[in-house]
C-alpha cells in the first residue's frame, strides 16, 4: 500500500501547501484522482471539490469528486478505476456515514490494499484509514452506523494533536482524552499527530514527516517520536 496521512490541510502557506512535496512524491505518475468530499458539512461539496482541485492542479492531477457520481454503481466504478483516492477532512462521523450508506468502505479498502490506488487523507481522511474513528476530535453530528473504518494501518491517529493547558481551563487535556481510549483499549496504539506532520506508508515501511515531535500512546505509556522512520511502540 501507498498511503499519505496528514494531520491537517491548511496552513499559513496555503491549502495543502505544507505537504505539497509529500503529495507530489506519493502521486507521482498519477494523472487523475477521485476525491471523497463527504466530511464537508458547513463547506458544500462543490466548493470543497474546487478547493482541493485548485490545490492539486499544479501537480498535474485532474481531480473529480465522488459526489458527482450518478448512482451507486457509478461511484463504485470511480473507486475501482481510481489511481489516487483523496479523502478530505471535516467531520469524521459524517464522512463514515456517507461512505457506509453508499457501500464504498470495502471497495476503497480493496482498491488501496491491492495497490490499485494510492491514498492521501487529512484529518478526518487520516482517521478513516485507521481501524476505527474512535480517536477523532469531532462531534458525532451524524450516526455512521458503526465506528469501524478502513483499517489500512494497525493503529489509531489523533490529528491536530496538541496538549496545551490553558490557565483556568477545567476540561480534559488532549492527553487525558486519549488516555480514556487507551485505558479501555490498552492493546491499540494511538499516534498523536501535530499539525504540519504526516505519516508516509510504503508497504510495511512507515516514516513520520513534518517538523514536529509526535507522541505514541499505548496503555499508560507515552513515547515521543521524532520525524524519520516510524515503528509501532513496543
Amino acid at each position: 500500500m501507498d498511503l499519505l496521512l496528514l494531520s491537517n490541510s491548511s496552513s499559513d502557506a496555503g491549502y495543502l501547501a505544507h505537504a505539497r512535496d509529500a503529495i507530489s512524491e506519493l502521486a507521482s505518475g498519477s494523472k487523475t484522482a477521485c476525491f471523497v468530499p463527504f466530511a464537508g458539512v458547513t463547506r458544500d461539496w462543490d466548493t470543497y471539490e474546487t478547493l482541493v482541485a485548485d490545490a492539486l492542479s499544479p501537480l498535474g492531477i485532474d481531480l473529480r469528486s465522488l459526489h458527482r457520481a450518478a448512482d451507486a454503481d457509478a461511484a463504485r466504478q470511480a473507486i475501482d478505476t481510481a489511481q489516487l483516492i483523496v479523502v478530505g477532512g471535516g467531520n469524521t462521523f459524517r464522512l463514515l456515514q456517507c461512505l457506509r450508506e453508499r457501500g464504498l468502505l470495502a471497495p476503497i479498502a480493496a482498491q488501496v490494499r491491492s495497490g490499485g490506488a494510492r491514498y492521501v487523507g487529512w484529518s478526518a481522511g487520516a482517521n478513516l484509514a485507521c481501524p476505527t474513528i474512535c480517536t477523532t476530535n469531532d462531534m458525532p453530528v451524524a450516526n455512521p452506523g458503526g465506528l469501524d473504518a478502513l483499517g489500512l494501518v494497525p493503529f489509531q491517529i489523533n490529528p491536530h494533536y496538541f496538549n496545551v493547558v490553558l490557565p483556568g481551563f477545567r476540561g480534559e487535556t488532549r492527553d487525558q482524552r486519549l488516555a480514556e481510549f487507551t485505558t479501555l483499549h490498552p492493546e491499540v496504539p494511538v499516534l498523536g499527530l501535530p499539525e504540519g506532520n504526516w505519516i508516509r506508508v510504503r508497504g510495511a515501511h512507515m516514516d513520520l514527516g513534518g517538523p514536529h515531535t509526535s507522541r505514541w500512546f499505548l496503555g499508560t505509556r507515552l513515547q515521543d517520536v521524532h520525524p524519520g522512520p516510524l515503528s509501532l511502540p513496543l
